[in-house]
């Protein structure tokens, strides 16, 4: 039995927490949100109408540091710089870290990778890895069948988290040494289902589906080439496994998203009432901008930016996507 902390008691974060408990770990769940904080210690999830067992929240920083030797962080992409600056003077003694966040920063376009390594000290960072790939934590808080990522440059650390998060009955871990390719096809998949959601109407049905979730892999594949990246992992979980389980997905934050973004919603209001983080609209402006500055055709990320942020007709999408080569 191993003691772990996780940052974030969330949907995702006290759904990973439980799957943990599953496996006969201990889990402190920091979080500032004091209904989140109730709800946990009163062994019902934050967010599903579903009970929790076994887990512990706090509002206490120092406390949840000093609980654990690892670190699972479930912060949004957007805020992950300014919560690693704040931890990383109250860290004591160095720590593994396991992010379980997709996303990229929009003010540096970088992942998260690099800015756990930019903002924790390296006498502080025993290990890096990230968890991801295709869940929806509706399904794993109900322990339906998933496979997901284990990535780390350290082979041993990528293990030890198979070892630890992987369940018999439903979770099955795969480990990766592709991080940087792995988190950037999740932030990817991001900005390509926040495009379906707008695409969805009577006329993109089965045949427009499968051909949009084709041409978005080759530009996913194009992104990573363009970056000198191992372009291998768009087949995988965190890459293709993971762009269709949100594509048209009616679980997905990001396809929803889109989705009232079609029917006229403005962003801000989108945000106002979600009470999860929509990470797409965030990374479709950071791959559109990469689109420019390396002049690459990345018709599907540059009309859906067009739509969301610069307002131009729907049809925009279907032309460029038709035009496709």
């Amino acid at each position: 039995m191993k003691k772990i902390t996780i940052m974030g008691g969330g949907a995702w974060g006290s759904t990973l927490g439980q799957v943990l408990t599953d496996n006969q770990h201990q889990v402190l769940i920091y979080d500032n949100n004091e209904t989140y904080i109730n709800k946990i210690n009163n062994q019902q999830h934050p967010i599903f109408d579903l009970s929790l067992q076994k887990i512990v929240a706090t509002n206490d920083l120092e406390k949840s540091l000093n609980f654990a030797d690892i670190i699972v962080l479930c912060i949004p992409a957007q805020n992950m710089r300014t919560f690693l600056q704040q931890i990383n003077p109250l860290l004591k003694k160095p720590k593994s870290f396991i992010n379980a966040s997709k996303g990229i920063e929009t003010k540096s376009n970088k992942m998260i990778f690099q800015i756990t390594k930019e903002e924790i000290d390296p006498d502080k960072l025993k290990n890096y890895a990230s968890l991801l790939g295709p869940s929806h934590a509706e399904e794993v808080i109900l322990r339906r069948i998933t496979f997901l990522l284990s990535a780390s440059d350290d082979k041993a650390f990528s293990e030890k988290i198979v070892e630890i998060f992987s369940n018999p009955h439903y979770l099955k871990i795969h480990p990766s040494d592709d991080v940087m390719g792995s988190e950037l096809c999740s932030a990817f998949k991001n900005a390509l289902s926040l495009a379906s959601g707008v695409l969805d109407n009577e006329d993109f049905q089965t045949n427009a589906k499968a051909a949009f979730i084709s041409l978005g892999i080759i530009e996913m594949k194009k992104v990573l080439e363009i970056l000198d990246m191992k372009t291998d992992i768009v087949l995988g979980l965190s890459g293709l496994g993971d762009f269709i389980v949100t594509a048209f997905n009616e679980n997905s934050r990001n396809y929803q998203a889109g989705k009232k973004i079609r029917l006229g919603m403005d962003l801000n209001d989108i945000y106002a009432n979600s009470f999860q983080t929509i990470e797409g609209v965030n990374n479709l402006k950071v791959f559109y901008e990469l689109s420019i500055e390396k002049n690459i055709a990345l018709p599907i990320i540059q009309s859906t930016y067009q739509v969301v942020f610069e307002k131009k007709p729907l049809e925009n999408i279907l032309s460029k996507i038709l035009e496709t080569k």
